[in-house]
């Protein structure tokens, strides 16, 4: 498929110098991944779907905004991260994962791209969250394929200011997962706005991109300390099972 659908199907078209860089992304992750196990996705009709498109697609709430300061938790390979990155270049975007190979990947991607606004740190969400210079500091916050949905509200709430919003990349959505969400967003201070539904251009994979507003400051002791969020997940309903399906798509 021509990647000019795929950006027709976002309303939007990359300039010459976007262009090139995603071919150079493409070609970085496929050096990448034959030394570090990035992801699975190699083909280049894949790629440009699922992880390209799929990482732009999840915010068509705010294309249009201008000057966001992002945070995007759990990046990995740099996804969605990375694209943004690309297509926002008034955008400050901060990929975070606490593996330090992956993040010493998206640095090194970073250098080659000549991305300007973008930085990467290693470090645990449930830690970098309570330092002075990201709690509360964000405008968005984005999380994929990292855990369950009230799982990633907890480490994300705490970064994004009062009124500013995350999005939850979610491949099926559950009426379990909303509801547990919903309670676990009442703790954090948040509350669930929007659930946009759309399916990928090619494959037809469907996928959710749930938008969470900051209504209020959160108690401070969340997140709550490395391990204790996955383990004992917030507004997790008793005696249901756990709800596994954390993807939109696994790398």
């Amino acid at each position: 498929m021509d990647p000019g659908a795929l950006w027709q199907e976002l309303g939007w078209q990359p300039d010459t110098l976007q262009a090139r860089s995603f071919e150079r992304l493409y070609e970085l992750v496929l050096a990448g991944n034959a030394r570090l196990n990035l992801t699975r996705i190699t083909g280049r009709e894949e790629f440009w779907e699922k992880h390209l498109f799929d990482s732009l697609r999840g915010l068509a709430a705010f294309q249009d905004q201008k000057e966001l300061s992002l945070i995007d938790i759990g990046t990995g390979a740099g996804f969605p991260g990375l694209p943004i990155a690309i297509a926002h270049p008034d955008w400050y975007v901060v990929l975070v994962d606490s593996v330090r190979k992956k993040i010493a990947f998206v640095l090194s991607t970073i250098q080659a791209l000549g991305l300007t606004n973008a930085q990467a740190l290693t470090g645990r969400a449930e830690d970098l969250a309570h330092r002075r210079e990201h709690r509360e500091s964000y405008d968005l916050a984005v999380l994929r394929a990292v855990a369950q949905a009230n799982v990633c509200a907890e480490y994300a709430l705490p970064f994004v200011k009062l009124g500013s919003a995350a999005v939850l990349y979610r491949g099926n959505w559950e009426v379990q997962e909303e509801v547990e969400l919903a309670r676990a967003c009442r703790a954090l201070g948040g509350e669930i706005v929007e659930v946009d539904a759309f399916e990928l251009p090619v494959s037809r994979a469907v996928r959710h991109c749930v938008v969470i507003r900051k209504t209020g400051p959160g108690l401070r002791v969340f997140p709550r300390p490395a391990g204790l969020p996955t383990q004992h997940p917030l507004g997790a309903i008793e005696g249901a099972p756990r709800v596994e399906s954390v993807e939109p798509e696994e790398p």
